[in-house]
């Protein structure tokens, strides 16, 4: 019998994408006294960083959850944003945290922590040269150009944890990308492109840096994260515009990310004005 998709498509009809291998996943990341307790592999849904949170709340998901789709017909960026992509094109997860010994006020970390993560098992796993882009976007390079390969979104779940969904494009090629400002990791000439890898080291790094976090209290100066993230963030030293809620925009110097992951902005007026949320835009150099 041929395997066939949720939409009825063959799926191995594109042999540059063979789906993922769930029980190889699952033996390679699930093992005693490890962050991971289960990794489910899903066909198609609609988002799984909104599955994932419905599940916590039903009680159904223990921490270190990891939901992974082929294919998402309704995934979400920041402010709402569509994230659209073909079937097993890219990695579409979301894990459950439960930092219960970290501050709250501390939790703003996550979403950078994650993208450290990722960027840190992309580049040994892929080899392609990644960068962040404040607050949750992976950079890559693609003919000299500076392009968006992928995107982090935490939401909280009600039973105090949160879920953060990771999307990452993997393989799209020039033709099916959704902006011609958006890149992949196949168009920043990877090394590999394999998804089953690449899942299990972004995965292994997450573990990694969220251990060190949790250990450190969520001090993200103490377990080294704050440095990490601004030697790795592209953000930093360019000239942003930010807008900030309330239809209010600042232009200035990205000088600094602070210890609570918010970025700083020191303005024409030699002001230094902390962001904690907001859309940020590179800045062409005048």
């Amino acid at each position: 019998m041929t395997p066939r998709d949720a939409s009825g498509d063959n799926r191995w009809s594109d042999l540059d994408r063979p789906p993922l291998n769930a029980t190889a996943l699952r033996r390679g990341l699930l093992r005693e006294g490890g962050l991971w307790s289960e990794v489910d592999v899903v066909q198609n849904t609609g988002s799984t960083n909104t599955d994932l949170v419905a599940r916590a709340a039903a009680g159904k998901a223990a921490e270190g959850a990891v939901l992974v789709a082929e294919e998402q017909s309704a995934g979400r960026g920041r402010l709402d944003r569509r994230w659209t992509a073909p079937p097993r094109s890219g990695l579409f997860f979301s894990v459950l945290l439960r930092p219960a010994e970290v501050p709250v006020d501390r939790w703003g970390w996550l979403p950078l922590l994650t993208g450290v993560a990722v960027a840190t098992g992309l580049s040994r796993a892929a080899g392609v040269d990644t960068s962040l882009k404040w607050p949750n976007d992976l950079l890559v390079t693609v003919g000299g150009e500076e392009r968006k390969a992928g995107g982090i979104l935490a939401e909280r779940a009600g039973d105090g944890g949160v879920v953060i969904g990771v999307g990452v494009n993997v393989t799209l090629r020039e033709d099916e990308l959704p902006v011609p400002q958006a890149g992949s990791l196949a168009l920043a000439d990877a090394i590999s492109t394999d998804r089953d890898p690449l899942l299990r080291a972004v995965l292994r790094s997450l573990e990694d840096w969220y251990g060190r976090w949790r250990a450190a209290g969520g001090d993200a100066a103490a377990c080294g994260l704050q440095e990490t993230y601004a030697a790795g963030c592209a953000t930093l030293g360019r000239t942003v515009r930010a807008m900030l809620p309330g239809d209010r925009s600042i232009v200035g110097e990205a000088v600094a990310v602070d210890g609570d992951g918010r970025l700083v902005i020191a303005t024409e007026e030699g002001v230094q004005e902390p962001v904690g949320a907001g859309d940020i835009v590179h800045l062409r150099p005048a």
